[in-house]
């Protein structure tokens, strides 16, 4: 825990009210690029998400999913397929990372042979590392344009299977720490830190009112996608119907309601299924381009990618990694606490997500201010991208200069972020 404390410390939570750095320029702290070569985010878009084995996306296939993210981000801005350099998918669960689904859902979306299309597995940042990929290339100069997507479902595919792994590592603590379910690693953080259950319900009913009052005033109206699916009942009838809202919200949810649910993972632990994220199914799809394409090709600019970050932490602390992935890309940006204006922290587990916020102390009305995971739902490959669409939405609606921060933990220790700016109207 040296290296937290050590990044920890380095941070200074406070600040004053000094006017923000030029991030073009390399007086921030980094190497800054021109500001032709930026990475900027033209458009993104997400399905809603659906609750996993009894939702709407039960009956649905990735690829579908997928196609229909994709499908509309290049329709909503006029943009071919032809021009894209390269697409990247974030997925967790699918064969192969789902290498071959992707390829299927780049055809269903009527994108042509020539463009090239892979999968990246960083389990629950995946969709954030398609994005953090396509942004390598474009820096490289490999490509000018480029489309970063996450997928995920959980109805067809469930976690639980590790794959083919050495005996020997019983023998080693880390790798076998590697083994440790979810919930019991957020058991860990509970335990290690001190983060009560009265803490992790709290923070667990502030995300469902959040994410309640974001979509019956339609703040997510805008960046979901609606798509039409056939749903099954238990007799196999069919019906068709148009999935637009998310399904995982729990209106009038009370502090009485989650102190009655049992813990999930340990007797006497805290961590119930009222705090943690739930299991979902959706898909979303972020549309990247090189400054001075995206303004040659007359494209509108999102947001700008000014850093990100991915680090290691313990496998037994997994949901510790946002305390240190956010503070490095922080300092990549040349940026500290005070000037980031949304933190959009992936709540895998209400225990990890206090830790973290009370680490880096955060100002609360700063984070998730639309609701995270345990109010929306966590499809393992989407969420990275889907947090960065519902971030920069929500930096636009602010109708100012402004910056925000995507961040999650990572299975088998650990965590990713990246910072943003939305440049204003």
């Amino acid at each position: 825990m040296n290296r937290l404390k050590l990044i920890s410390g380095h941070l200074s939570p406070g600040g004053s009210a000094a006017p923000l750095p030029d991030l073009r320029s390399s007086d921030c702290g980094c190497a800054a690029p021109s500001p032709e070569d930026e990475v900027v985010v033209v458009h993104g878009r997400r399905t809603a998400i659906g609750k996993a084995k009894k939702g709407s996306f039960k009956d649905t296939t990735p690829d579908e999913l997928l196609s229909a993210v994709m499908t509309a981000v290049l329709e909503d801005v006029g943009l071919s397929p032809d021009q894209l350099g390269d697409v990247c998918v974030g997925n967790v669960l699918q064969p192969g990372a789902g290498a071959l689904m992707a390829r299927v859902a780049h055809f269903l979306s009527g994108f042509p042979e020539k463009v090239p299309v892979y999968t990246v597995n960083r389990q629950c940042s995946s969709g954030l590392q398609a994005l953090l990929n396509i942004a390598g290339s474009i820096r490289s100069g490999s490509i000018q344009l480029g489309l970063a997507c996450g997928v995920e479902s959980m109805s067809l595919r469930s976690m639980g299977d590790p794959g083919d792994l050495s005996s020997g590592l019983s023998a080693n603590a880390k790798a076998r720490d590697c083994l440790i379910p979810m919930g019991v690693t957020s058991e860990n953080v509970a335990e290690r830190f001190g983060v009560s259950r009265q803490q992790q319900d709290a923070f667990a009913l502030d995300s469902q009112i959040k994410a309640a009052r974001a979509r019956d005033s339609g703040r997510f109206d805008q960046e979901i996608v609606p798509v039409s699916v056939t749903v099954r009942d238990e007799s196999g009838r069919e019906r068709r119907l148009q999935v637009r809202r998310d399904e995982g919200i729990r209106a009038g949810t009370t502090l009485e309601d989650l102190a009655r649910l049992r813990p999930a993972f340990k007797p006497n632990g805290t961590t119930t299924a009222g705090n943690s994220s739930q299991v979902s199914d959706g898909a979303a799809a972020v549309l990247l381009g090189r400054r001075a394409a995206v303004e040659e090709l007359g494209l509108p600019v999102l947001g700008v990618l000014r850093g990100s970050a991915v680090v290691g932490v313990p496998p037994d602390l997994m949901g510790i990694g946002p305390a240190l992935a956010i503070p490095a890309a922080l300092q990549q940006a040349g940026l500290k606490v005070n000037d980031i204006d949304v933190f959009e922290i992936n709540e895998a587990f209400a225990s990890q997500a206090v830790f973290c916020v009370q680490r880096l102390a955060l100002p609360p009305e700063k984070v998730n201010p639309l609701g995270g995971a345990i109010a929306l739902g966590h499809p393992l490959g989407c969420t990275g991208a889907r947090q960065v669409v519902t971030l920069l939405n929500e930096l636009r609606r602010r109708g100012r200069r402004a910056f925000g921060v995507v961040s999650m933990c990572i299975g088998t220790g650990m965590g990713a972020a990246a910072v943003f700016e939305f440049p204003g109207p």
